[in-house]
């Protein structure tokens, strides 16, 4: 499975999805990883950290949504990138959406349309999800 890592454009948030010994633990596992460029930087974990854990790095956040299979996300996808989410893709991120309700029928919509995979972790909002919880094959 092709694993993306985007930054997180969220204000104020500078955790990124996984760190290279996740990353590592993948690649190990027969995966491959793509991490944006300067995912980690603003919290000390660099591109090159990423590379030596076998990662590619990606120049931009629609090369990542544009390639991977999977998606992985600290917070919940921004407006933009929502409409960057397409079928079959996993998106496997923190769903805080009580917030921000304007945003609930759109990434829903997209992260959970019939037949898509959808790994999410959410609190006080559970419409803001839908039924399919299905794990990776």
């Amino acid at each position: 499975m092709l694993v993306g890592v985007p930054k997180e454009i969220k204000t104020q948030e500078y955790r990124v999805g996984l760190t290279p010994g996740s990353v590592r633990e993948l690649v190990n596992h027969g995966h491959q990883v793509m991490v944006q460029q300067n995912a980690g930087l603003e919290i000390g974990l660099l591109d090159a950290d990423y590379e030596a854990a076998g990662a590619e790095i990606a120049g931009a956040a629609e090369d990542i949504f544009a390639r991977a299979e999977m998606i992985v996300k600290v917070k919940e996808p921004q407006p933009e990138e929502c409409a960057m989410l397409r079928p079959g893709q996993v998106l496997f991120t923190y769903l805080h959406l009580a917030p921000d309700p304007e945003q609930v029928p759109g990434c829903a919509a997209r992260t959970c349309p019939d037949g898509r995979h959808c790994i999410h972790y959410y609190t006080d909002h559970p419409a803001a999800c839908c039924d399919c919880k299905e794990g990776l094959d």
